[in-house]
């Protein structure tokens, strides 16, 4: 093979310029930009032709190099943060963004986002205010705190707490409470981080209060539990409740931190879920400070909320660290939004996307997966299987673990390319569709499937299936 002629095929880099398809890039970028991704694609092609013994994939890639220049430009210019469709039926997906907000939220969010805001204002008085009491007052009348404030997630929040309120001494916690979030984060080593000393009490599966008693000395200051909201402990075990904990707090004069996790604020039983301990719970229980995310169970963005007593609160916000790990005002929006929705349960419950997803009836899922099956088998008859199944929905995002919810799924078999190549098909679209893979056949849950969405998927199938022709 005479590699000679194959490099001779590729077009100089002016040439190359001149070409309409990257002439007309240049309204989306410099043609520096441009010249800079033309030089790096042909000095790739090189390199490929002269690591390559194949003919006919040296001949796809000469032919793919103006295509190929393309797609390196748009790499640099076009958005990497793009909607998903999601197929996995986890609700709180947190790799796909977590919890959803309603439109009615989106829609206030950019009317104060785009524009100024009394974000640190006090509008009343004329001087400069709290970014926390916008939504401080009606956080407190549905949680019935004293006081609360919001950093940017949950485990700033611990942080926050104890650096506040213990740092160089000892936080009593139970070694079964001692858990791992996600990313590899570790209760004890955002602990450390505080600057207090974990004192840990009881075993993995047992721990009594008589622990906690045992561990109380001169150096304590506080007792810390953390809510196992992404894992279960069953069988031979045993924890002490906060109401437990509460009462031993106050024979000692020690304060009662409670990390609940998920932040849930109505009683998921009520609507077929396993009961899940509310904050409200959690705050009559008499913890003097709770902390949860708010985009779990509550519905909201990405925020570390505290709640509790008010002389505690108020130490926490003066704290240095509390402008480190401050909200910014989209979160803070946000979170005034969701949080009215709460002043009226069965209005959180219609309108808030979690509570809705989680509640979506499963005939109204059947019905679509019909019509989107109808759809569908006109495009894709003798190229790909399509069944309608039954399947099971999960909460995610760490949130009731074992909790399986009955959902319904479109099922897809490709006859003409495998199971792992219409996945990453799929997955490259210009709106990408995320599902499963089960058992050799492509699943999308529709549980996790938008209004709306059904149209995407239709085209996506019609679209992948017809360049297979």
């Amino acid at each position: 093979m005479d590699k000679k002629t194959y490099y001779r095929s590729i077009p100089k880099v002016d040439l190359l310029m001149e070409y309409d398809e990257i002439r007309s890039l240049e309204k989306k970028c410099g043609r520096e930009y441009i010249l800079e991704s033309v030089r790096k694609v042909t000095e790739e092609l090189r390199e490929f032709i002269n690591n390559s013994e194949c003919q006919e994939d040296i001949n796809k890639k000469i032919k793919n190099l103006v295509p190929d220049i393309v797609g390196e430009v748009k790499s640099y210019t076009e958005y990497n943060l793009k909607k998903v469709v999601n197929g996995t039926g986890t609700i709180l997906h947190t790799n796909l963004g977590r919890a959803l907000i309603s439109d009615e939220a989106a829609d206030r969010i950019k009317q104060l986002v785009t524009g100024y805001s009394n974000l640190e204002y006090n509008l009343k008085d004329g001087i400069r205010g709290s970014r926390y009491s916008h939504f401080e007052k009606i956080i407190t009348k549905i949680t019935g705190a004293e006081a609360a404030m919001a950093v940017n997630n949950n485990a700033a929040a611990v942080l926050l707490i104890l650096s506040a309120l213990c740092k160089g001494k000892e936080v009593i916690v139970s070694r079964g409470e001692l858990v791992e979030i996600g990313g590899s984060f570790r209760v004890p080593e955002v602990m450390e981080q505080s600057g207090c000393i974990l004192k840990e009490v009881g075993t993995t599966n047992k721990t009594h209060l008589y622990d906690y008693d045992n561990a109380i000395n001169e150096n304590t200051a506080a007792l810390l539990k953390v809510h196992t909201s992404n894992y279960k402990i069953v069988g031979f075990s045993e924890s002490v409740s906060v109401d437990e904990l509460t009462e031993l707090g106050l024979k000692h004069n020690l304060p009662v931190i409670e990390d609940i996790g998920s932040g849930v604020l109505v009683d998921l039983s009520k609507y077929g879920l396993t009961y899940e301990p509310t904050v409200q719970a959690s705050v009559n229980s008499g913890a003097d400070i709770v902390c949860f995310s708010g985009d779990k169970l509550l519905g909201g963005p990405q925020a570390g909320i505290i709640v509790g007593k008010k002389e505690l609160i108020e130490k926490i916000k003066k704290h240095p660290l509390t402008r480190a790990l401050r909200i910014d005002k989209f979160t803070s929006c946000a979170l005034e939004s969701v949080f009215l929705d709460y002043m009226d349960e069965e209005k959180a419950v219609s309108s808030i996307p979690v509570l809705k997803l989680i509640n979506r009836n499963k005939d109204e899922l059947l019905n679509t997966a019909n019509l989107l099956h109808d759809r569908l088998i006109k495009t894709l008859r003798n190229k790909c299987e399509v069944l309608i199944e039954d399947c099971q929905s999960q909460i995610g995002g760490g949130s009731l673990p074992l909790e399986r919810i009955e959902s319904i799924s479109l099922s897809f078999k490709p006859f003409n390319i495998t199971t792992s190549s219409l996945e990453n098909k799929l997955r490259h679209l210009e709106t990408p569709i995320v599902g499963r893979v089960v058992n050799d056949r492509f699943i999308i849950d529709l549980r996790t499937v938008l209004q709306g969405e059904e149209e995407i998927i239709s085209e996506a199938f019609k679209c992948i299936f017809e360049e297979e022709r």
